[in-house]
């Protein structure tokens, strides 16, 4: 497990309530790192999982937005860096599938104009909505991004066609931002497989899953501290590395 002195640094993570939001927000607190835990409002784990951490001497306070509400999140932003005086590090893992059960790709009346409408807002235009608000406090700490993608972006499949489009533009995006943000801002992005233990909504047939994980080379999902160890890499350390999606997939099934 890498480790690094993250004291005075300040990092936001979206959809830190649970899955790779949570253990990301728990790796960077153990490191050092005060850690602003942002979720929906209402969402009963949010206040849960801070009380926990907070119990457990880590320095962390809940944010409450909505991705997909442009007013929210610039005042989600704006509230942690008033509270913490400054914000080095910014998690983009807020996502929706949208669906509680896959689409698959024939089924374009399930991905309909509404259906599109609430991922591109949430998965697409809510790390946009992040990122343009976190801008300035990044630059002037001369700061690093992760975005969260999926290698349904890449391709593998996923929830529905309209979720893996939205997670390839943020793979897009994640090379454009490396550009408009450098010299002072990386911007990365990892594309996480299989999630064991993710909380996701949206529920794949086992049977699938199983044989896909049969087919990784390491025999095994991925758990959301597999994930939150590379975002950690890419914020704390990988200095010269920008631009650039790094996919975490156990190897690759085939």
């Amino acid at each position: 497990m890498i480790t690094a002195d993250l004291s005075g640094k300040v990092a936001l993570v979206t959809g830190g309530a649970s899955g790779i939001g949570l253990a990301t927000v728990e790796r960077l607190a153990q490191n050092g790192a005060k850690v602003a835990i942002n979720d929906l409002g209402g969402n009963p784990r949010l206040e849960q999982e801070a009380a926990r951490l907070r119990s457990g001497g880590f320095n962390v306070q809940v944010f409450p937005g909505d991705m997909s509400k442009p007013d929210e999140v610039g005042a989600m932003i704006q509230q942690a860096v008033r509270h913490f005086g400054r914000l080095d590090f910014l998690v983009n893992n807020a996502a929706t599938p949208g669906t509680k059960s896959q689409i698959p790709p024939s089924d374009f009346e399930r991905q309909d104009e509404a259906f599109w409408a609430k991922l591109l807002s949430v998965n697409q235009i809510g790390p946009y909505r992040c990122i343009k608000a976190a801008a300035p406090h990044l630059r002037q700490a001369k700061g690093a991004v992760v975005n969260v993608a999926s290698t349904a972006g890449l391709g593998y499949g996923g929830s529905s066609s309209v979720y893996a489009a939205t997670k390839a533009a943020l793979i897009l995006l994640t090379k454009e931002w490396a550009h408009g943000l450098g010299p002072d801002v990386r911007v990365n992005a990892i594309a996480p497989h299989v999630v064991e233990g993710s909380g996701w909504e949206c529920r794949f047939d086992p049977a699938a899953l199983a044989e896909t994980v049969a087919k990784l080379p390491l025999r095994r999902a991925g758990r959301p501290e597999d994930y939150a160890e590379v975002i950690f890499y890419l914020l704390a350390g990988a200095g010269y590395i920008t631009g650039q999606t790094i996919v975490v997939d156990g190897g690759g099934a085939r």
